[in-house]
């Protein structure tokens, strides 16, 4: 995931207001909750964690304005849930520049963000264009991996 740092100094008001978005308390919410989560965090995760505040309808389109706007990048766990976790400053509206392994445990399905871990660069034929790249690595994560000891 992205650096616990990153995290905590980013404004999130001014995260929105920079990529045209209005600050809600709905939108600063989310942004609060999926940065708060060591691994990319699920729409019915979010749900249960902010239902009571809003809606699944509200909710979704908070997370498809974000991921629009390169605030979230969507990964895909491994019973096909879509996950989010918060992009790096580098991402911009419809193009994400934080392409980076993804980790997924086959114990707990979280997935974790390996920002350290380069993707390797990709040979096309000339008249391919390249929009994105997903390399998922599956394994256990070390939570999992302490509990079967």
């Amino acid at each position: 995931m992205v650096s616990e740092t990153l995290q905590k100094s980013r404004d999130f008001g001014k995260l929105l207001r920079e990529n045209g978005l209005k600050v809600t308390p709905h939108r600063l919410r989310v942004l609060t909750e999926i940065t708060q989560k060591d691994a990319a965090i699920s729409q019915p995760d979010l749900e249960k964690i902010v239902g009571k505040d809003i809606d699944r309808v509200t909710l979704y389109r908070i997370l498809s304005s974000f991921e629009e706007k390169g605030i979230v990048h969507k990964i895909f766990d491994l019973h096909g849930t879509a996950t989010y976790a918060i992009c790096t400053a580098d991402c911009t509206e419809n193009h994400h520049h934080d392409q980076h392994v993804h980790f997924i445990c086959s114990v707990c399905n979280s997935v974790y963000c390996l920002d350290e871990v380069s993707l390797p660069k990709i040979g096309l034929p000339p008249d391919f264009t390249l929009h994105a790249i997903a390399l998922n690595a599956v394994g256990l994560c070390a939570h999992c991996q302490k509990a079967q000891k």
